[in-house]
């Protein structure tokens, strides 16, 4: 037989193929993976931030920030409370104690079932207090905010 005229690849040539696509989907794929949770943390901070204005703008009408905590804020002139379609991710809600006339606390929490759950940045924290905002991962240090 005449190995002149054969065309084709040899088993050792695919499997160099194989190996090679391997190694780039085993880095490519966290990173991927972390891109994704890292856009559905985004998320969670929009949807934080969207709840601050909200409150803000209740507050920038009424002397306190106590009376705005169910839907419509008393008088359905501005949704407060966000609802699960805020963020399919994360739970997001006011933490214990509700909001008071100076402050209040907002949480994201990853929400369990979801493919945000055992995130690395665990859940966010925005608290307002005495006119001063900190915000939180309990995740790490390491989480963008």
């Amino acid at each position: 037989m005449n190995r002149h005229g054969a065309k084709g690849f040899t088993l050792i040539e695919l499997m160099v193929v194989v190996a090679i696509v391997g190694i780039i989907a085993a880095i490519a794929l966290p990173s991927y993976t972390e891109q994704v949770h890292k856009s559905r943390r985004a998320d969670a901070v929009r949807a934080i931030g969207q709840l601050q204005l909200n409150l803000e703008r209740w507050r920038a009408e009424n002397p306190s920030y106590a009376n705005c905590v169910g839907v419509g804020c008393g008088s359905g002139t501005y949704p407060v409370a966000p609802s699960s379609t805020d963020s399919p991710y994360y739970t997001i809600q006011f933490a214990s104690p509700a909001p008071t006339a100076t402050s209040y606390t907002i949480t994201a929490a990853p929400r369990s079932g979801s493919a945000q759950a055992g995130d690395r940045c665990g859940t966010y924290t925005f608290t307002l207090a005495s006119g001063v905002l900190t915000k939180a991962a309990s995740g790490g240090t390491n989480c963008s905010l």
